[in-house]
């Protein structure tokens, strides 16, 4: 069969094992920052659109509050990046099931100066010990977020106590990702922060990516249906039309085609 007749069998399957859903008006996507500010959402979402004629409205937050805002039944689907609170939502009865996306990573940026001397580390939890022993500027996002939460998890391989350091070389900014970086850029600070929101940030000034490659660093986001019987008003069948094309070959393929100045930012691994 070729690539053709494949894609047009699969559309055709997808109309069929959704045509439940044609009738949605839209469904609300509780997603992340990411997501949203790299562009990802409004390059692939008009495909989904134009195929199922479900209109999709994006929230974009930080994981942590998608998920809260999931649980108070304001989203259908959930679009995040933090496995472990993703398999406890699910878990918990809150979400259907959890499906792979896609994947990028995470990566250390910080002043081309670079006083904790991290430069080309693959060892993120060192390269984050030294900054500590160094007490140079570290701006975290505080605000329990996807990155926010994989951060937490680094500094818990150290011995440093970020909540002792908060406020004099360790900074929270409670904000996304963009906010954090020029926050960063401005007290030229060291963060973590996705390799996506990183390469769509135009505001680096003396910021260099400083630590990559360890696989600690990994970013794989995941894909949720919000579960109806916990709150009527969620839209099942629309969620589930989303799913399926966000991890069939057409949502795949719109994800691996979405690369800006030729970049690619995130990386589809859905398994069916």
């Amino acid at each position: 069969m070729t690539l053709t007749k494949k894609f047009a069998f699969s559309t055709l399957f997808f109309l069929i094992l959704t045509s439940a859903a044609v009738g949605s008006e839209y469904i609300i996507i509780q997603s992340t920052t990411s997501t949203q500010n790299s562009g990802l959402l409004s390059a692939i979402l008009p495909k989904f659109e134009a195929i199922s004629g479900i209109k999709a409205r994006v929230v974009a937050v930080g994981t942590g509050q998608a998920l809260r805002n999931a649980k108070n039944g304001d989203g259908d689907v959930l679009l995040v990046h933090a496995r472990a609170a993703e398999e406890a939502f699910v878990s918990d009865g809150w979400g259907v099931q959890r499906f792979d996306v896609m994947y990028n990573d995470f990566v250390i940026v910080g002043p081309s100066e670079d006083p904790a001397e991290i430069l080309d580390m693959e060892n993120a939890t060192k390269a984050l010990s030294l900054i500590a022993l160094e007490e140079a500027l570290f701006v975290s996002r505080g605000d329990d977020s996807g990155t926010h939460k994989a951060e937490k998890r680094l500094w818990s391989k150290t011995l440093v106590d970020t909540v002792s350091a908060s406020g004099t070389w360790y900074r929270e900014t409670g904000s996304g990702m963009g906010a954090t970086l020029n926050m960063a850029a401005s007290m030229e600070a060291y963060t973590l922060t996705d390799r996506a929101s990183w390469l769509s940030f135009a505001n680096k000034r003396n910021l260099v990516v400083l630590v990559q490659g360890d696989i600690r660093l990994f970013n794989q986001y995941g894909v949720i249906a919000v579960n109806a019987d916990k709150h009527p008003n969620i839209d099942a069948d629309g969620a589930k039309a989303f799913i399926n094309w966000l991890i069939g070959p057409e949502g795949q393929l719109a994800i691996s085609n979405f690369r800006p100045n030729n970049t690619q930012l995130f990386f589809p691994n859905a398994k069916r």
